[in-house]
């Protein structure tokens, strides 16, 4: 056990300490809920789960089985949001699609770290090996695409080809907005994604130079099995539902647990969602992401949310109080 683990306390709640519990879509919340839970297998999940099938009433399923369970591990929390971006593309190369989405070499889970991103996209190492799952029309939208990865791209008939994480070349990540502010091309509140494109897109050469700062490279593959209208895959292997999935640290809250949101800030949100995802950025007990769909404006929305607020587990009942020291009941 680490010592931030050692740190980490436990205090249980009752539903009427949620702010706003009452006036939450409960039913909502159970249906994905029912999405993941299957996979839960251990047996107090099991039954749990078995019994959620057969619930009609959310509020009552989730006040009977569970109780709210407040991990602090001594970090503030934090809420962010993440999207499905949606990119133009084709599955064969034209004049306008001409930049490749990779599927990942067999060397490339082999060597690590295997090539940097200049080494993939400026040598000839990926060239005639049926690698490209589509070509997209956007290189800076690409390289997003692999911060987020996974996504959707819209093919010329209007159907879309769904593409999801597959493996990256092992390199570290490097920010693009740090280096911008460490050139002084911005401060660090005016750095975001949309500004990153935007100078990329005006600068080109430069631009192209500020995306081989970043040496890490994620290639994908095509997720077919699920349709267009449902959600991207998660951690668990099946979609994830906009503003009712997040991502957490599942080494403090189980994957397929209901937690219950108190984002505070400009927009203040109160609902119950399912951590059904992880990312690679969110470390800690009061630390989530918040899944807000498809597309740009969900991606812009997703850009603006750094909010404080806390952030409840709930649990099956006897785990919840399993976790109290001795004596606190």
């Amino acid at each position: 056990m680490t010592p931030a683990k050692a740190e980490v306390s436990y205090q249980v709640l009752s539903f009427d300490q949620l702010d706003g519990w009452a006036d939450d879509d409960h039913d909502a919340a159970l249906t994905v809920f029912q999405n993941t839970c299957r996979d839960m297998k251990d047996p107090d999940w099991g039954s749990l789960c078995a019994y959620a099938t057969q619930a009609t009433d959310g509020r009552a399923f989730f006040e009977l089985l569970f109780r709210p369970v407040m991990i602090d591990d001594g970090n503030d929390a934090m809420f962010t949001g993440y999207f499905e971006p949606e990119l133009d593309g084709s599955r064969v190369k034209t004049a306008r699609y001409r930049y490749p989405v990779y599927a990942m070499p067999p060397e490339a889970r082999k060597i690590r770290p295997w090539l940097t991103r200049r080494d993939i996209l400026s040598t000839d190492v990926m060239t005639g090996r049926g690698l490209e799952i589509a070509w997209v029309d956007d290189p800076v939208e690409l390289f997003f695409l692999q911060i987020q990865g996974s996504g959707r791209i819209r093919l010329p008939d209007g159907s879309f080809l769904r593409v999801g994480y597959s493996g990256a070349n092992g390199h570290t990540y490097r920010s693009l907005g740090a280096e911008l502010v460490r050139r002084k091309v911005y401060k660090p509140h005016q750095v975001s994604a949309q500004v990153i494109k935007n100078w990329v897109r005006r600068n080109p050469i430069q631009g192209r130079e500020l995306l081989f700062h970043n040496p890490s490279y994620v290639f994908f593959r095509s997720v077919d099995q699920v349709p267009a209208h449902k959600g991207p895959l998660g951690a668990m292997n099946r979609s994830i539902t906009t503003m009712r999935s997040v991502a957490v640290d599942p080494s403090y809250v189980r994957l397929g647990s209901p937690v219950w949101i108190e984002k505070d800030g400009k927009k203040p949100l109160r609902r119950l969602m399912i951590a059904q995802d992880t990312g690679s950025a969110i470390k800690g007990a009061q630390r989530a992401d918040v899944f807000f769909g498809t597309g740009d404006k969900a991606g812009r929305a997703a850009g603006r949310l750094r909010d404080p607020g806390r952030m409840l587990v709930l649990m099956p009942i006897q785990r919840a109080f399993a976790l109290l020291p001795e004596g606190a009941l």
